[in-house]
């Protein structure tokens, strides 16, 4: 019942209190600061619970594509206010797109399964779904993240638009062909096992659930500005060698933490289908969405974005997307799975920080 009533309270709280900001033009301090960014979370997990709502109200897996894009739209619009937040950060982009790809196959799935395993032993996925998953995610992955720093351009230090704009509307084609693949044609690989839901009706109509959802995206957007200052500021004051990095990975471990709790209680419940959907749609929708949006924002305002990633991410994230291969590739998984996954998220935490 608590959660049903904050999952009302703070699209209000947030979307007022972001007005009566912007009306009283309030100057920047570290309580205004902190209050927003406790709304900001609020929000985030009331926006997710509402999608659940929605997902609940209308058939699979378009469900799971309304949470997915629910995130997503959180994600661009705090990374945008990030990006014009004081000085020009050319690297943000790229290490929250980073980030999400290493944060959701490894941590996430990695306690998916870990957490599933320790009750299930072992449980299955449709293979075939999972590989649409992660075939996307290693084209795309590869695309906007390696490729960059390797032509020409990239190496001369030099910044190819015609190249970046021919490679973000390649990635954009990619994720428009997997969504027709899962919600059109191959509906029936992304699907979980039937099961008996009875008596899991939703609560509530489309009418309560889709308004408020909206309600949730536009506070988030709203107070994008002022959290995105008091999280810089703060970093900053720490005197971390590579701010950008541990600021791309806050962001995306606050953004996420909703979906995080949503897929590993799917997995816990047994419905890995479910919880895969979850974790890896997010991480297709993070790269195949929020890099387009963010390279093409950064033109509009005119201020560049780097693109490749570092030599230790990229071998972080070539090992990554190979272990998620061999990971699904028989469709049953155990706990040994998760343990290695989570393994190269403690070890990617650490190179954050000590880079």
């Amino acid at each position: 019942m608590g959660l049903t009533v904050f999952a009302y309270l703070f699209p209000l709280a947030s979307l007022g209190f972001a007005i009566l900001n912007s009306a009283l033009a309030l100057p920047f301090s570290w309580r205004v600061s902190a209050f927003e960014t406790f709304l900001l979370v609020g929000s985030c997990f009331a926006a997710v619970h509402h999608a659940e709502g929605v997902s609940a109200r209308i058939r699979q897996p378009f469900g799971t594509l309304v949470l997915t894009l629910s995130v997503t739209v959180i994600e661009v619009s705090v990374l945008v206010a990030m990006m014009l937040n004081g000085e020009n950060n050319p690297t943000i982009a790229r290490e929250a797109v980073l980030s999400t790809v290493m944060f959701v196959c490894t941590g996430i799935v990695g306690a998916c399964l870990l957490l599933g395993a320790l009750r299930h032993y072992e449980q299955d996925v449709r293979q075939q779904g999972v590989n649409g998953y992660l075939s996307v995610i290693i084209a795309i992955s590869v695309l906007c993240l390696l490729l960059p720093g390797e032509t020409f351009a990239g190496r001369t230090g030099a910044t190819n638009m015609l190249q970046i704009g021919f490679v973000m509307v390649g990635t954009v084609v990619l994720y428009g062909a997997f969504l027709f693949m899962q919600t059109v044609r191959h509906r029936d690989d992304f699907l979980p096992e039937e099961r008996d839901e009875a008596g899991e009706a939703p609560q509530h109509s489309l009418l309560v659930h889709v308004p408020l959802l909206l309600c949730c995206l536009a506070g988030i957007v709203a107070l994008s500005s002022g959290v995105a200052a008091g999280v810089e500021e703060g970093l900053d004051r720490l005197g971390l060698r590579d701010p950008d990095a541990v600021v791309g990975a806050a962001v995306v471990a606050m953004l996420l933490l909703p979906e995080t709790i949503t897929a590993i209680r799917a997995a816990r419940n047994n419905e890995l289908q479910r919880s895969i959907n979850t974790a890896l749609g997010s991480a297709l929708a993070t790269i195949g969405l929020t890099m387009p949006a963010m390279v093409l924002v950064s033109e509009l305002v005119g201020r560049p974005l780097t693109l490749g990633i570092d030599p230790e991410d990229r071998v972080q994230l070539l090992l990554v997307l190979v272990l998620s291969i061999v990971s699904f590739g028989t469709g049953r998984t155990n706990m040994l799975n998760g343990l290695v996954h989570l393994v190269l998220f403690a070890i990617y935490v650490m190179t954050i920080f000590i880079p």
